[in-house]
């Protein structure tokens, strides 16, 4: 809102320093401090409001250290991120871009569907919350949009270069085209980029999108719930999200323009630079929202903000065609989400095989097997995060290693 408000003060009335909102940095710089604010100085209403309401966290009793001392704390506090993601977003971003209305529809959607989950789990005194078929169809209605957008919507493109000769102290004006293509990038490979209508002949040319819709349910259904299963102590969740968007706000930058997507010889986006907005006030939301949930936590995201969150990146790592690099920048989310999958998987097949259940680790996800190890949960949770910045600086570095 603020862009359109100083653009036509630029415009109209040449306003000194109005045309600053013109620059990309500058307001992806204002919504983070922006996002930031909110999240501290509304956060701390919001989890005064929660305690009067007596919205605590039920602590189902799995003998880890610590865990008693953390009921009653507030939880639903998700709504904390949501807000300082959107009010940023709408006040500085173009909102006529289709990759910021597709992040917006996918932090308010996931959101509504955590909250529903908490809703039940808190007020109703079910633990179980929302039945997992409904979960999962919130999460497939909101993959099916961004799929179909993503693959139909006209401003979804890649725009490809003509070659033009190098004329040594003049500007060389190169030719241009804009194309609808499903386009990805493969990391670490050379000339690597992988159109998905070339593995899929078994499918008519007219019914590709049907794939890639598949594709991009999954996507959104797996980073989404992987973010649920790593939200269980204290600032895991909310500051390995952070690091994964920092490094998304990365991508979607020098996408989003000529000359660093020339250097780097990767795909160019029109109009993703945008999306950089969205990602710092996504970052600062994660950040602010530590401030609180940091241990000892004063407050829990629940799965308003683990899910909403998880959204967050699946859809900015396929808007930024590096969906491919999911399992290499959330392998935090993965590797939580396969210690689960072993463990039960492992169990169910040693109870049939030996009459009683065995086990891989000592309880999943991975970071409950540390508690039960007696390590500290701000030590797990620092060293998770180190891991993610390693695999953050790794995710980066794939941009010249090809």
């Amino acid at each position: 809102m603020l862009y359109y408000l100083f653009d036509y003060l630029d415009k109209e009335f040449d306003l000194l320093g109005a045309g600053v909102f013109q620059y990309i940095s500058f307001r992806a710089g204002m919504a983070a401090v922006f996002s930031l604010l909110v999240t501290i100085i509304f956060g701390k209403y919001l989890i005064n409001l929660l305690q009067k309401k007596q919205v605590g966290e039920e602590v189902r009793d799995l003998g880890l250290e610590g865990q008693v001392e953390k009921k009653g704390t507030p939880t639903m506090g998700g709504l904390i991120i949501i807000l300082a993601i959107t009010v940023p977003t709408l006040l500085f971003a173009r909102l006529d871009n289709i990759y910021v209305i597709l992040l917006l529809i996918t932090t308010v959607g996931l959101g509504l569907v955590g909250f529903i989950d908490d809703y039940i789990k808190v007020f109703r005194k079910n633990k179980k919350g929302l039945a997992g078929k409904f979960k999962v169809a919130g999460q497939i209605v909101i993959g099916l949009i961004v799929g179909l957008t993503l693959y139909f919507h006209e401003d979804v493109v890649i725009r490809e270069y003509e070659k033009a000769p190098r004329i040594e102290n003049q500007e060389v004006i190169r030719e241009y085209k804009d194309v609808k293509s499903t386009k990805t990038t493969i990391p670490l490979f050379k000339d690597n980029q992988l159109e998905y209508e070339s593995i899929v002949p078994f499918l008519p040319a007219n019914y590709t999108w049907i794939f890639y819709v598949l594709l991009v349910i999954l996507i959104v259904t797996a980073v989404s719930n992987g973010a649920n299963i790593t939200d269980g102590i204290d600032g895991l969740a909310a500051g390995t999200s952070a690091i994964i968007g920092l490094t998304l706000a990365i991508f979607a930058y020098v996408s989003g323009r000529f000359d660093f997507s020339n250097y780097l010889n990767i795909l160019h986006i029109p109009n993703l630079s945008e999306l950089v907005i969205f990602c710092t006030a996504f970052v600062g939301a994660c950040l602010g929202f530590l401030w609180y949930n940091a241990y000892p936590a004063q407050v829990f995201m629940g799965d308003t903000g683990s899910l909403s969150m998880g959204g967050i990146i699946a859809v900015l790592a396929l808007a930024v065609r590096k969906e491919l690099m999911i399992p290499l920048l959330c392998g935090i989310f993965l590797i939580e989400n396969l210690s689960v999958i072993l463990q039960v998987s492992y169990f169910k097949y040693t109870k049939r095989k030996y009459g009683e259940g065995r086990r891989i680790f000592l309880m999943s996800p991975l970071h409950h097997h540390y508690q039960k190890k007696n390590y500290h949960e701000s030590k797990i949770v620092s060293r998770f995060w180190i891991v993610g910045i390693l695999l953050a600086i790794f995710s980066l570095a794939t941009l010249k290693l090809q």
